[in-house]
């Protein structure tokens, strides 16, 4: 007997709360989204919304939908905004804790130049999720090739972010994983560095609500390693934002 999916199977986001609703949406078919959502495709497919206009959220892509049908899609994130006085009480949230509390201390006898992250640093991070286990061609989704190819499986976690506005979140360059970004309050910016020094920016990416970082900034490299530039997230206003970090299963 071949088994037949659920459609539109709900699973709420554990960084769910009074200010943000956050759910995790697979097998969607004929989905109505009533109030003003963030609506993100974390797959390699097309989402395909709207009718008699048929509109698509294009892969690892997001935009803000409202009383709208999602026709169909392998599966959706979606975070709607619902309480904004107060919006910095987010931190106070169950789960919700200062990176730096987490930081480990410098070294007292390191001779390397790289810089340490600054523990007093105004950065709060919310519970992390494991939302699900998706196929994607890493080479495609960091567009080191033109066209999809063999897919691998990767755990997709994902976490909200705080920081009042003007907020350096630290220049790094390490992570064992694939990640974008979603804006979801506030406006800030993603930014590159040839080195761990804010002097050295060369590029500037400008995020809204609604609008995913959909092209990852790292290169893949064998065995599931990835090659990153030197980069950080500036909050232009207090802003809150989602990790979306694609975690290798198949690593050898």
């Amino acid at each position: 007997m071949v088994s037949v999916r659920a459609c539109n199977t709900e699973k709420r986001l554990n960084f769910a709360g009074a200010h943000i609703e956050a759910k995790f949406v697979e097998n969607v078919r004929d989905y109505y989204i009533k109030n003003p959502t963030i609506a993100v495709n974390p797959h390699m497919s097309d989402v395909y919304v709207g009718k008699p206009v048929r509109n698509i959220i294009p892969a690892f892509a997001s935009t803000i939908l409202k009383d709208i049908i999602v026709e169909k899609a392998e599966s959706l994130i979606l975070l709607e905004v619902k309480d904004t006085t107060n919006m910095g009480n987010i931190i106070l949230e169950p789960g919700w804790f200062l990176l730096g509390d987490q930081m480990p201390d410098p070294p007292n006898n390191s001779d390397s130049t790289e810089l340490y992250y600054p523990k007093n640093t105004p950065l709060w991070i919310s519970p992390q999720d494991d939302a699900a286990v998706v196929e994607v061609d890493p080479y495609y989704m960091t567009r080191q090739t033109e066209t999809p190819g063999k897919k691998e499986r990767f755990l997709v976690k994902l976490n909200l972010w705080f920081a009042p506005s003007h907020t350096n979140c630290f220049i790094h360059n390490q992570h064992d994983f694939i990640e974008i970004h979603t804006q979801i309050f506030g406006v800030g910016r993603m930014q590159k560095f040839k080195a761990q020094d804010y002097a050295t920016i060369y590029e500037d990416l400008l995020m809204s609500p609604g609008y995913t970082t959909y092209l990852p900034f790292c290169q893949v490299e064998e065995n599931s390693q990835y090659l990153y530039p030197w980069h950080q997230y500036y909050s232009d206003t207090d802003c809150i934002w989602m990790a979306i970090e694609y975690h290798p299963q198949d690593k050898a």
